[in-house]
């Protein structure tokens, strides 16, 4: 369960290294006025909305993890909820629950977001110019 939960988290980061590349390609091909605004704008949606279900997802496989241990966040007080715990489970689940604790998931999104966004700027810098460079050396080679 835990190393679903980890390849999921690990699939999504992947998708936010990922897509802004794939992202200047498919917008490149189309011949737009103001290439920049356009690769900024859906960039920032899709990565955003990417960040947000990778912030989903780390709370919700916590308390899915919870779960699956027996811990039972429904009731009262902390006896009730530990009591389907197995003992060598405890360790795992103290720490699941403390890890739990703080801001909520939507706050962690919008946090780490203004920390995210200067990757979209470079990596549109650098595939312009990766791109600036490479069709120079073709043309040099055509000559």
């Amino acid at each position: 369960m835990e190393i679903l939960n980890t390849a999921i988290k690990f699939a999504l980061l992947i998708a936010l290294i990922i897509s802004p590349v794939l992202l200047f390609n498919k917008l490149r091909k189309q011949k737009f006025r103001y290439f920049f605004v356009y690769y900024l704008i859906s960039a920032g949606l899709i990565t955003f909305f990417l960040i947000l279900i990778l912030a989903w997802w780390s709370h919700f496989s916590t308390e899915l993890l919870l779960s699956h241990y027996g811990y039972s966040s429904g009731d009262l007080n902390e006896t009730d909820r530990m009591k389907n715990v197995a003992i060598e489970n405890l360790d795992t689940v103290k720490k699941l629950r403390i890890s739990k604790m703080g801001i909520g998931w939507p706050l962690k999104a919008f946090m780490f977001y203004p920390f995210y966004f200067p990757y979209l700027i470079l990596v549109y810098l650098g595939m312009y110019f990766y791109k600036k460079k490479s069709n120079q050396k073709v043309s040099l080679q055509k000559v």
